[in-house]
């Protein structure tokens, strides 16, 4: 089961680098597209309490927030914690 998921749309640049890191991380994740149905925006909006914007990052079903709050806590050191539960889930 992938336990990072990122809802964007097919248009965003910063969804694309959000991605980008997480590839780069070796973190796997699963990706929601949200222009391409309305089950997905259904689901987005109930996951991520209503957000309006792209992307939206959820790890082990808790919401982070977007790219900037992604930054944040890579930059406070807090991701770090966060990434190694979902590497060592990914690989169970």
């Amino acid at each position: 089961m992938t336990r990072v998921k990122i809802y964007s749309t097919g248009i965003c640049p910063i969804c694309q680098k959000a991605k980008g890191l997480f590839e780069k991380w070796g973190i796997p994740f699963a990706e929601v597209r949200i222009d391409l149905g309305r089950a997905a925006m259904r689901e987005y909006s109930q996951v991520t309490n209503g957000a309006r914007t792209v992307p939206q990052i959820v790890i082990d079903g808790r919401c982070i927030g977007g790219f900037t709050e992604l930054a944040e806590l890579h930059m406070e050191g807090a991701l770090d914690a966060l990434m190694e539960q979902a590497r060592n889930g990914a690989s169970r």
